[in-house]
């Protein structure tokens, strides 16, 4: 085991509501991490392993904007030189508290991956997003396409039309909705034929380069709890 990758699952609560999502409907979504609890985590591992990069995710991760930035703070102490956060930019609607979280992430991240499309728009009002996003560095959109970037559907119809509303941001290619959670449940008769056993990110067990942590501090890989950071510490967890 060779760690260059650790992401957090900041909480699995969200803004959205989105029929996309892989992660669905979940339980125990008040739980959040406490980064007080894990604080050196990334500096112990970094120690041992050639940890390259940092996300953090959720559910919606800035609706704990401190834990956020206190992982990607000691990422950028540690020298991790990638710290990427995917979000929907819905955590506030309080201009002052948006134009903080940005400024905040804008020192401490490398990358700000914007989830906007026909999915979370569904549930998401634009204002606030383009607020965080007109004021946020190193952003660029993350649309979510179904079947293809190229498919002729509704859902990216919408999509072309949600990005059209952020005229000069970067936009990547963004992901292709996978059938797990709300999208085998809503969106089933757009994944004919049998489906896939494994998600494009899940990685083999013979084969792991990366670390997931969740809300409640268990440690992940490749799909296989193998500890918990809050009671255990890191590097034993890895031994």
């Amino acid at each position: 085991m060779t760690i260059h990758r650790v992401e957090f699952a900041l909480t699995w609560a969200c803004t959205g509501r989105c029929k996309h999502c892989s992660v669905g409907e979940r339980e125990n979504t008040h739980e959040h991490i406490d980064y007080e609890k894990l604080a050196g985590m990334l500096t112990r591992i970094k120690e041992k392993h050639p940890v390259e990069s940092v996300m953090c995710f959720g559910g919606e991760p800035l609706l704990h904007p401190d834990e956020v930035c206190a992982i990607f703070e000691e990422a950028k102490a540690a020298g991790i030189p990638k710290r990427q956060l995917i979000t929907n930019g819905f955590f506030s609607r309080d201009e002052n508290k948006i134009a903080d979280v940005a400024d905040r992430l804008s020192t401490c991240a490398t990358e700000i991956m914007l989830s906007v499309d026909g999915f979370h728009q569904e549930t998401i009002p634009l204002a606030p997003v383009k607020l965080f996003a007109d004021r946020v560095k190193h952003i660029r959109l993350n649309p979510a396409w179904l079947v293809s970037r190229e498919g002729n559907n509704p859902w990216n119809a919408r999509t072309r039309e949600v990005l059209a509303q952020f005229p000069g941001v970067p936009v990547s290619n963004g992901n292709v909705v996978f059938p797990r959670g709300s999208a085998l449940k809503y969106l089933r008769e757009y994944f004919p034929g049998k489906l896939p056993r494994l998600s494009p990110y899940d990685q083999e067990p013979d084969y792991v380069t990366s670390l997931f942590a969740c809300p409640n501090g268990d440690v992940h890989a490749a799909g296989t709890t193998i500890g918990n950071a809050y009671t255990d510490d890191i590097l034993d967890i890895l031994r």
